[in-house]
């Protein structure tokens, strides 16, 4: 009978072992921030298309992706621009998380109900992409 038990023993260990292994060597996403400073609606549309690509051929299961808009790229968030209010909505569905900066929405007279439900608010832009950074995310800037 001790045998027998020692048996379901090793064989519950070796059956854990094999499944914590198997959970750690799960690869984790790679984080991207990209700092979106651009003020051109053209360029920030294409910036926006970047990221759908990126998501497309990596896969939004390898990826996670962060932008960052202050200074002129401010707009790129407006929930009334035209060349990107559909994109960001897609791209937010997909987990793409968008930031703008506080100190760029007063330079611009914006307040938060300019901005789509997607967009979360930050103090500061480049603080935040150095947080980012600093936390792991790669740098990426269209």
């Amino acid at each position: 009978m001790s045998i027998l038990l020692r048996v379901f023993l090793l064989l519950f260990i070796y059956i854990g072992v094999a499944d914590i292994h198997a959970y750690a060597a799960e690869p984790q996403p790679t984080s991207f921030v990209m700092q979106m400073t651009i003020g051109d609606s053209d360029a920030q549309r294409r910036a926006f298309l970047q990221i759908a690509k990126v998501l497309e051929d990596i896969g939004q299961q390898k990826v996670k992706i962060e932008v960052v808009a202050y200074e002129g790229g401010i707009t790129s968030l407006l929930t009334d621009n035209k060349d990107t209010a559909t994109l960001l909505a897609t791209l937010a569905a997909q987990g793409v998380r968008f930031k703008a900066c506080r100190i760029s929405m007063r330079s611009h007279s914006y307040t938060d109900a300019d901005f789509p439900l997607e967009v979360e608010f930050v103090p500061a832009g480049a603080p935040e992409m150095i947080r980012l950074q600093m936390a792991g995310h790669r740098y990426w800037r269209p």
